[in-house]
């Protein structure tokens, strides 16, 4: 699967299925993405001296094959074609 750092995805599956968001890390040794606001988490955070810590949510990693990928230029060109 071609998946690169910015691009457009869509879930297939799991508890966000049907939600759109774009890829911010990927992980190709557990082949892992890390997809913006999909996958929720909440995380408690001791404080530190640069952090007052609390609970934080953030987004945690999907497996690759719950993901599909969403060109929107090839979408464009095949609503150009048929018209």
């Amino acid at each position: 699967m071609n998946l690169k750092k910015g691009i457009q995805v869509k879930i297939i599956s799991g508890k966000d299925k049907g939600k759109t968001g774009e890829i911010l890390e990927i992980n190709k040794k557990l082949k892992k993405v890390k997809i913006k606001s999909i996958n929720m988490i909440k995380k408690h955070l001791k404080p530190t001296k640069e952090n007052k810590g609390g609970i934080i949510s953030k987004e945690n990693y999907i497996h690759q094959s719950n993901v599909k990928n969403i060109d929107i230029k090839k979408n464009e060109k095949k609503v150009a074609n048929k018209k």
